[in-house]
C-alpha cells in the first residue's frame, strides 16, 4: 500500500517537475528570443524595415507634400524680404548685401526642400551606427543561459514537497502567461516607432521649409530635434536591453527559487515601461515637443 502511495507521488511529482520545466524553458527561450528581437528590429532604418511602407511614403511625400512645401517657402521667402527691408529705418538703410542674403537664404531653403530625403535617412543612418555599436557592446550579455539555469532550478525543485511543487507550477504557469502578454506590449513599443518615423518622414518638406526665416525656423528646429530623438530613442532601448539583461542573469537561483521567478517577472515588467518611457526620455534630452 505504501509502495503504491509512494509511487504515486513519484508520478504527480515528476509530472509537475516537468512541467515546471516545460514552463520554464518556454519563459527563458520567450525572453532570449524578445531580446534578440528587440536588437534587429531597433537597428532597422525607414527603408530597410519595410521597404513597400518607405516606397509609400517618399512617393506621398515628393508628389503632395513638397507642392505643399513649396508654397510655404514662397510664403516664407516673401517675409523674410519684406521683414529684411522693413527693418532697416523703413527702406532708408538699403544695401545690396541685403538682397544677396536673401538670395542665400532662397538657396538653403530650396536646397533643404529637395534633399529632405537625404538629411532625414543621415539621422536615422547615425542613429542606427549608434545602435549597432551599442549591440557589439553589450552582445555577450544578452542571452540567458538556458540549460544551466533549468539545471539550478531542478536542483532546487528536488528538495520541494509536493505542495510547494503545485504552488511553483501555478507559478510559472501565471508569470509564463503574464510574460507573454509583456512580450505582445514590447512589440507594440517597436512597431509603434517605426511607424512614428514614417509618419515624420512623411511630412519632412513642410518643417524643413520654414528653416529660412527666423520666426517661422523654430517649426523646422523643433521638427529636426524630433528626427533627432527619434534616431537616439533606438540607442536607449539597447541600454535598457542591456541592463534587463545583465539583471536577469544575476539573479540567484539557489536561494529562493520563487523569489527568483518574481525576479524574472519584475524585470521584464520594468522592461516594458522603462521601453514605454524611452519616448518621452529621448525628447526631454532634446527639447523636442
Amino acid at each position: 500500500m505504501f509502495d503504491l502511495f509512494e509511487k504515486i507521488d513519484e508520478a504527480i511529482r515528476e509530472l509537475l517537475t516537468n512541467f515546471i520545466s516545460s514552463n520554464l524553458t518556454t519563459m527563458f527561450t520567450d525572453v532570449n528570443t524578445k531580446t534578440g528581437t528587440i536588437a534587429s528590429e531597433v537597428g532597422q532604418t525607414p527603408q530597410g524595415w519595410n521597404g513597400s511602407i518607405f516606397s509609400m511614403i517618399e512617393s506621398l511625400s515628393s508628389t503632395v507634400i513638397v507642392p505643399i512645401a513649396g508654397l510655404i517657402i514662397t510664403f516664407v521667402l516673401c517675409y523674410e524680404l519684406i521683414t529684411m527691408i522693413t527693418e532697416r529705418n523703413n527702406m532708408h538703410d538699403m544695401g545690396t548685401w541685403m538682397f544677396f542674403k536673401w538670395f542665400f537664404k532662397s538657396f538653403v531653403a530650396v536646397f533643404l526642400v529637395t534633399h529632405t530625403f537625404d538629411i532625414v535617412m543621415a539621422i536615422f543612418d547615425v542613429g542606427q551606427h549608434l545602435v549597432a555599436a551599442a549591440a557589439g557592446v553589450i552582445g555577450a550579455n544578452t542571452s540567458i543561459d538556458i540549460a544551466s539555469t533549468i539545471a539550478d532550478f531542478d536542483t532546487a525543485m528536488e528538495s520541494m514537497e509536493l505542495g510547494e511543487l503545485l504552488q511553483l507550477a501555478l507559478e510559472t504557469m501565471l508569470i509564463s502567461m503574464g510574460m507573454k502578454i509583456i512580450s505582445i506590449l514590447i512589440t507594440v513599443v517597436l512597431y509603434g516607432r517605426m511607424i512614428e518615423i514614417y509618419l515624420y518622414t512623411s511630412v519632412a518638406p513642410v518643417p524643413f521649409a520654414t528653416m529660412a526665416n527666423r520666426e517661422w525656423g523654430q517649426i523646422g528646429n523643433n521638427y529636426a530635434r524630433g528626427l533627432l530623438a527619434l534616431g537616439f530613442q533606438g540607442f536607449f532601448i539597447m541600454v535598457i536591453v542591456g541592463i534587463y539583461c545583465v539583471l536577469v542573469n544575476s539573479m540567484t537561483i539557489a536561494n529562493d527559487i520563487h523569489s527568483a521567478l518574481f525576479s524574472i517577472a519584475a524585470y521584464t515588467v520594468i522592461l516594458c515601461f522603462a521601453l514605454f518611457k524611452t519616448s518621452s526620455v529621448s525628447k526631454s534630452i532634446f527639447n523636442a515637443h
